[in-house]
């Protein structure tokens, strides 16, 4: 686990290495001073790669915030980097916290209205996916409840730019990975986004399969700050 978590260090560090070594067009990824990865991030990072979420649905990012999805308090039902959770208890839409990390700082607005995503690159099963991605969700927060400090977090209703749409995996189709994706303007600004959602849910109403929330994101000029994700599968397998 040492070697991992010492890989890990390495590749994010090369990661923060290449944002600063040449000079970067104004609509590059949002600044971001790394001093140091904790446990949490680089195990987030290898269970992206582990789960090939990383670089199927996401390209290489730096977690700027936690995602924590919480379905059910009670009977414990969460998002836990690629823990598997029945499609029964996900039926309605959970409650998320957004909480930023210590190492996360952006340069020229501390408030961004943050996106949440959940899509299904798995659709309809991963071995076929002719779907893919669905769009589950995307759900958006004002800037005033964004976290302005380190270990902040929210809790809110937000405002859906997509309703949620739970879980679904077809019968013998094995299991889905539910992405979950923390978004944010790459340019910064602190105006309202104006999200425009996608056409459809099935591959985000682009024609092409294994196409959505890259080409979606990059309409709208947003860039990924967190991930989580689940797996699913119907009981007849």
């Amino acid at each position: 686990m040492a070697v991992t978590a010492s890989f890990l260090l390495c590749s994010i560090l090369l990661i923060a290495g290449l944002l600063s070594a040449e000079p970067q067009q104004p609509q590059s990824p949002l600044i971001t001073i790394f001093n140091g990865a904790s446990t949490q991030q680089l195990d987030l990072i290898y269970e992206l790669h582990k789960a090939e979420i990383i670089p199927t649905v996401l390209d290489e990012f730096i977690p700027q915030y936690t995602i924590d999805a919480t379905w059910s308090e009670k009977k414990n039902i969460t998002a836990a980097y690629g823990n598997t959770l029945p499609v029964s208890a996900t039926q309605e839409a959970p409650k998320i916290k957004l909480t930023r990390n210590q190492n996360s700082q952006f340069v020229s607005n501390p408030r961004p209205q943050l996106t949440l995503i959940i899509t299904d690159p798995d659709a309809p099963s991963r071995d076929n996916p002719e779907w893919s991605e669905v769009c589950h969700w995307i759900v958006t927060f004002p800037t005033s409840r964004a976290p302005t400090e380190p270990n902040v977090e929210i809790a809110t209703e937000g405002e859906d730019v997509m309703p949620y749409k739970p879980p679904g995996p077809p019968p013998k189709t094995g299991k889905h990975r539910y992405v979950l994706v923390a978004l944010a303007p790459l340019n910064q600004t602190t105006e309202t986004l104006a999200l425009t959602p996608p056409g459809e849910r099935k591959r985000w109403g682009y024609e092409r399969e294994r196409t959505g929330l890259r080409r979606w994101m990059g309409e709208m000029g947003l860039g990924v700050v967190g991930a989580n994700f689940i797996y699913e599968q119907d009981e007849e397998q």
